[in-house]
Formats: C-alpha cells, sequence, structure tokens
C-alpha cells in the first residue's frame, strides 16, 4: 500500500559543523502520521521547531537555509535529500546547535542511519503532488521546469567555466537503489578561492578535504580525487532532491534543471505551489488507474 511513512526509532548522525567547525549531532525522531517535517532545536528550553516548506527558505546562497524568528537552520539539503529518495512523510530533525553536521560532504551518512533503525508504515496514505501540466522557471541562462511523469525523474545539466568540471549531465528516476549508489556518495564542491575568502570572514571553520570536493583554478586538490569524472553533477542533482522536500510532499513528476542551483529550486518550488491548475494532490491505488498504480510499484 502507498502509505506515510516514518523511522521506527531516534537514531544519531554526529560531525562537525561546516561553519564553526565545532562539535554538533543531529537525531532523527519518529513522528505521527500527518506531520510533516520539522527541524527542532532540542538545545533552547522551548524548543522551538520550524517546518520544512519553500516559503520559509530564508537565504540560498551555497546551500538552502531554512528560518525563523527563533532560529535558522543552513545546509539542510544533504540530509533533505534522504528523505526525498526513501519518501519519508513525517520526521523531527533535532539539532543540539545551529549547524547541521556536514560529515563528509555527501548524503550517505544520513541515509545510512534512516537504514540503520528502518521505516515503518503508518495508518495514513501519503499524498503526492503530482503535476499535470508543465511548470516552467527560468532566470538569465538559468532554467527549471516539471513536466508530468509516472514517478520522480531528474534530468540535471551543469557547466562550469573550469577544466576539472565543464560540462555534465545525469538523467536519472530516482528510487532508494540508485540514489543509495549513484548519488547519495557524491561530495559537496568548492573552489579553493572560496573557500579561503570565506574562512577569512570566520566562515567554513569546519570545511576540509575530508567533506568537501576542492578545486584551485586548474585541477581537484584533494589526493584521493573524485569518485566519479562526473562526481559534480552527481551531487547538484543530491542537492536537488534534498530541495525538493520544500514541497511539503512528494512529487510526481520529471524535474529537468539546467545551470539551476539552490535558489532556482526554490522559486521552481514556489512556482509549482502557486500553478495550481498544473498539479493534483493524489493518494496512489485510489486515485490513478490500475495500470498507472503497477508502472509506479517499482519505484514506491
Amino acid at each position: 500500500m502507498f502509505l506515510q511513512k516514518t523511522i521506527r526509532s531516534r537514531v544519531q548522525v554526529q560531525g562537525v559543523g561546516l561553519h564553526s567547525g565545532k562539535p554538533c549531532t543531529l537525531t532523527f525522531v519518529p513522528a505521527p502520521p500527518n506531520t510533516g517535517v520539522y527541524f527542532v532545536r532540542g538545545d533552547i528550553k522551548e524548543r522551538p521547531s520550524l517546518k520544512v516548506f519553500a516559503e520559509l527558505v530564508s537565504a540560498t546562497g551555497y546551500a538552502t537555509t531554512l528560518g525563523s524568528d527563533l532560529f535558522s537552520v543552513a545546509t539542510v539539503e544533504h540530509c533533505l535529500s534522504a528523505l526525498s529518495a526513501l519518501r519519508v512523510d513525517n520526521l523531527y530533525i533535532e539539532l543540539d546547535g545551529p549547524e547541521i553536521p556536514i560529515v563528509d560532504g555527501s548524503a550517505l551518512p544520513f541515509l545510512a542511519a534512516i537504514q540503520k533503525v528502518g521505516l515503518v508504515e503508518q495508518e495514513q496514505p501519503r499524498k503526492y503532488c503530482y503535476v499535470t501540466q508543465p511548470v516552467y522557471f527560468s532566470e538569465g541562462e538559468k532554467q527549471a521546469y516539471v513536466v508530468p511523469y509516472h514517478g520522480l525523474r531528474l534530468t540535471v545539466t551543469i557547466d562550469f567555466p573550469h577544466p576539472a568540471i565543464g560540462r555534465q549531465k545525469l538523467d536519472l528516476d530516482i528510487n532508494e537503489n540508485n540514489f543509495k549508489k549513484e548519488i547519495a556518495p557524491a561530495r559537496t564542491f568548492g573552489f579553493l578561492k572560496d573557500v579561503e575568502a570565506l574562512q577569512a570572514r570566520g566562515l567554513a571553520l569546519g570545511g576540509s578535504l575530508e567533506n568537501a570536493i576542492v578545486l584551485d583554478d586548474e585541477k581537484v586538490v584533494n589526493p584521493k580525487g573524485l569518485q566519479w569524472d562526473d562526481e559534480f553533477v552527481r551531487h547538484k542533482t543530491l542537492d536537488a532532491l534534498g530541495d525538493l522536500v520544500t514541497l511539503g510532499m512528494p512529487l510526481m513528476g520529471h524535474v529537468v534543471l539546467y545551470k539551476a542551483g539552490h535558489d532556482v529550486m526554490n522559486k521552481l518550488v514556489r512556482k509549482i505551489l502557486d500553478s495550481k491548475d498544473c498539479f493534483k494532490h493524489i493518494e496512489l491505488g485510489a486515485d490513478l488507474t490500475e495500470e498507472t498504480r503497477l508502472r509506479n510499484t517499482s519505484w514506491n
């Protein structure tokens, strides 16, 4: 059945904060049906919470930041991408401070933590955002659109004027297995000149060759190099999956991105939410035909 899911029990991910360089802990906590996904500051007496939703995205420079009057949390996309691939509907994400552990710069530690405790189905049907008409957003050269598709598919193209990156493209139907093998281990990347500038401002103090791919003007400087020649576009796909969680429910559609970072992703998600005539909320098995339901069993 196509029921909502949460995790079976609490599980932690530990590491250092990207900017502070200080130890921090994230704890995934089961949540009741129809809750959604929330960040919670467990170190604050009032335990304020912040819903993962597009309208609460407060910044998109270098990473996606969610914010309210009470607190903000940055670089949310890596842990959220694992929720997208596993289709976790309800979850509390407790933090013991202002940052999420950067760990190795990928989504794999978050995926592994959730898979360690496992998922449990809940007695409520999952609702999907089922795209029925194309939704398009562009900004200069940057383009992002979503078209109808029976599943979740991403086609991502990046183009960097750097000899180690250049133009890369990835086209993938997203499911738990190929996310684990092809996307989750892909690390974030940055340029040495940008890292040095950030650290001079007291930021990115937790960044290192252990949790990011770093490039100088000509090459990758990490001694062990890349996991794949196209690890860069794989990580951009990872980021996009994380940003899609701010839609508030799983997406059924084919997302096509060209030079689209966190800013464009947030604007695309907001445009989807505003385009009420271009999608409908459905419960699989109830709202789709038997033929369509069977076509979807492989990715649910």
